[in-house]
């Protein structure tokens, strides 16, 4: 799950707050790299921008589908700010009429889906939500070592069942942190080089 929830929260608890329809069980298959996931991605992103017009920025291909070399779920991922994710009104129906699913209702966060599964859209309220994400993305590309490390678990990871994609995504949860701790230096002596 892309959000967070409390200690007090369990995941399920937490899933049965956020998602709309509910949790899903659904086969994890990791495919090798795609050549045509930046393609797909840009022309979502065209979509999405052609959709909600001057309401959004920047918009990012994120994910493992984001990442050359890397095996993943063929599910792009994209992420936007908008400038307040919780007016719904302002979004909403545009995304709704160019094909997408609200997925997740969450504090701050909203996802968006085709209806086919294949593209996740993430709306955020904060540059600080979707600079995590790019960091991680970007450090992937940059270090072979944490990208294969990251694939081993993936495929480890999709030989199991799982209640909910969710839980799936929680299971790397460890791995990504430690990822990312590297990936946070690396922006560091990036600045101060």
């Amino acid at each position: 799950m892309k959000g967070t929830f409390s200690v007090s929260d369990d995941l399920d608890s937490y899933l049965d707050r956020v998602l709309i329809g509910g949790r899903e069980r659904r086969d994890i298959v990791i495919e090798g790299c795609n050549p045509d996931w930046p393609k797909r991605f840009e022309r979502e992103r065209d979509r999405i921008a052609g959709a909600l017009g001057p309401r959004c920025g920047r918009i990012d291909h994120v994910g493992s589908t984001a990442v050359p070399g890397l095996a993943a779920k063929p599910i792009i991922d994209i992420q936007l700010v908008v400038s307040d994710v919780d007016d719904e009104d302002s979004y909403l129906p545009a995304l709704v009429a160019a094909g997408y699913v609200l997925r997740v209702r969450d504090l701050g966060h909203r996802m968006f889906r085709t209806p086919d599964f294949g593209v996740h859209v993430h709306l955020w309220k904060s540059e600080a939500d979707v600079h995590r994400r790019i960091l991680f993305r970007d450090w992937l590309r940059r270090s072979d070592e944490d990208r294969q490390r990251y694939e081993n678990l993936k495929r480890q990871l999709a030989e199991r069942q799982w209640e909910d994609m969710n839980y799936y995504a929680q299971a790397k949860g460890e791995l990504i942190a430690k990822i990312m701790e590297r990936a946070e230096a690396w922006a560091r002596d990036e600045r101060c080089g």
